[in-house]
């Protein structure tokens, strides 16, 4: 048994004296491939990934990196040509890859609704707003009166007179109210976990505060569990209480938000870190980091961050690193996360 191995089940011994209440979401090993004429295309790559109720977890990284994919996943959404998805996937103590096709339709906004980043792709604009909030009503719940239980989830969101607003179509509402109607949507049949991908990545600063704000409040109202999928840490900071940070397919560094925020052990990390704007530091220039993520038909040999990393050595074009702890319930994949290592 390995160090990381022993820790993981001291750490899990831990949870079961202390009688926390098991994962709502458990993902272990979790393979995502697609076919090409390259041959197979791994886009999630042995994911491993642990929520429980009502906490809130961020999923991080860059465009590319693999974190919709998995959330996808995490209610069998993904399509493609060749898909293979491996490994296990548990959400409320049910095995999603091997639930039957009526099981997951029920599941699906039941007990997993998602919030997606471009409300005005999502919604259907031929229909009026409040249909499409009553569909996803008539399709999971018995509600005697669906037009009342609309207007009273279309209120909670914040938006303004929906007794008469419910008739409107979306491109009558500006971003920020479309956004709350898709809220509306995945909170309408009550569902243990929400998925927010990018859901502010559209909105104006001001916005983004009152979309979060919003869901910080509904999810206490509710009771609700949170993976939260973004490439800003300024809003992890502020929303989740732990953080996996993804690049290239894999985990690259987990934790408590405070610890990794704090004390971030992978360069990447380091990296997106560097790039948040602070009012309180006065820099001529941002700085980013060089390159690209990598296409997932064409991850380099060895760590996959190492073609843009600032610290690249020989071992890492050659080894992949393996996941380390860095204190309790910090984790990282980095050969020279330690000084002077």
């Amino acid at each position: 048994m390995s160090r990381l191995q022993a820790a993981r089940k001291s750490l899990m011994t831990d949870c079961l004296s202390d009688m926390r209440p098991s994962p709502i979401v458990e993902v272990h090993e979790l393979r995502i491939r697609f076919a090409s004429d390259d041959g197979a295309v791994k886009a999630v790559d042995g994911v491993d990934l642990t929520i429980h109720e009502n906490e809130t977890v961020a999923l991080v990284g860059e465009s590319g990196c693999g974190k919709s994919l998995t959330a996808l996943a995490l209610a069998r959404l993904v399509t493609g040509p060749g898909l293979e998805i491996s490994g296990h996937i548990r959400i409320d103590g049910n095995d999603i890859l091997n639930m039957s096709d009526s099981a997951l339709r029920a599941l699906r906004g039941a007990t997993l609704s998602y919030i997606f980043q471009d409300p005005a792709a999502s919604l259907n604009p031929v229909k009026r707003v409040g249909d499409q909030i009553a569909e996803m009503i008539r399709l999971h719940r018995k509600v005697s009166d669906v037009t009342a239980e609309v207007i009273r989830l279309m209120g909670l969101v914040g938006l303004p007179q929906p007794e008469r607003r419910w008739r409107d179509y979306p491109h009558q509402f500006s971003g920020g109210m479309q956004q709350r109607v898709m809220i509306a949507m995945a909170l309408a049949c009550h569902p243990k976990i929400l998925v927010a991908d990018e859901p502010t990545t559209a909105l104006d600063v001001t916005i983004q505060a009152q979309i979060f704000d919003l869901l910080r409040d509904l999810q206490v109202q509710m009771k609700m569990t949170v993976l939260l999928i973004t490439h800003n840490l300024g809003l992890v900071a502020r929303n989740a209480s732990r953080v996996y940070v993804m690049y290239a397919g894999r985990v690259m560094e987990s934790g408590l938000v405070e610890g990794v925020l704090r004390n971030p052990a992978h360069p990447y990390t380091k990296g997106l870190l560097a790039a948040v704007p602070r009012l309180n530091r006065a820099v001529e220039r941002m700085t980013g980091i060089d390159g690209t993520v990598p296409h997932p038909g064409r991850m380099p040999s060895g760590c996959r961050f190492h073609p843009r990393c600032t610290m690249v050595s020989e071992r890492c074009r050659v080894t992949e690193p393996e996941l380390e702890i860095v204190e309790e319930g910090h984790e990282v994949r980095c050969h020279y996360w330690k000084p002077n290592r």
